[in-house]
């Protein structure tokens, strides 16, 4: 199987083919689908690399990342969806929200 992240975010890669989402909605969905542990070790891992991935992704032209590079974008986004049930909520959906929910009218571009 070949990487889905550059190379230099090789330690990342176990986190990849679960989080490496395109839109809100998956990334929402698999935080719903995840247990805290593994929300945590994601963040744990994504967030002490968080300033390496924003600096390798600003030296590359935003309109045209490479499949790599946008994956890496993808994977800090996700880090951004679980930050809140790891950091404040201990729990994966929003407290007291009973059965509400919302959908994204409009994505992040890339």
């Amino acid at each position: 199987m070949s990487a889905l992240l550059p190379e230099a975010f090789a330690d990342l890669e176990p986190f990849a083919a679960k989080w490496c989402l395109p839109t809100e909605h998956e990334r929402y969905t698999a935080r719903l689908a995840s247990t805290m542990q593994e929300m945590q070790a994601f963040y744990d891992a994504v967030v002490s690399r968080a300033e390496d991935a924003m600096s390798y992704l600003e030296r590359l032209p935003y309109d045209g990342l490479p499949e790599d590079a946008l994956n890496l974008l993808h994977l800090l986004y996700s880090m951004i969806q679980v930050s809140f049930p790891v950091e404040v909520w201990s729990q994966p959906r929003v407290p007291d929200s009973g059965s509400a929910s919302f959908d994204c009218l409009s994505e992040p571009m890339p």
